[in-house]
């Protein structure tokens, strides 16, 4: 396997390989997995009710989820920290990837 290097990436899809190899722990991506699912049902719930109070969690189950799989299994640093936009965008496209089966669980 060719290790992909950090650095200042171009596009996303420069981007997303580096992520998927910072990703390669199963624990990891399930928690992230979850994470997402987290996200986009408190999503749905203040759209629902419309209390935007709910909006307070979403980082809080986000990078919550993302950052213990990080650290206690994968064992690296989050890409959030140098490329944040592009590791949001990651966060949703694997979760899509392993909705689809492009990726296993």
């Amino acid at each position: 396997m060719t290790t992909i290097k950090q650095s200042d990436f171009q596009s996303f899809a420069e981007f997303y390989p580096y992520y998927l190899q910072e990703h390669g722990n199963p624990t990891c991506r399930r928690l992230h997995f979850f994470g997402t699912l987290g996200v986009l049902a408190i999503l749905a719930g203040v759209i629902f009710t419309g209390k935007l109070a709910g909006l307070i969690m979403l980082p809080i189950v986000g990078y919550g989820f993302a950052w213990v799989g990080h650290f206690f299994f994968e064992k690296n640093r989050p890409a959030t920290f140098k490329h944040p936009w592009y590791s949001l965008a990651g966060d949703f496209v694997m979760f899509k990837d392993i909705l689809t089966g492009r990726i296993s669980w």
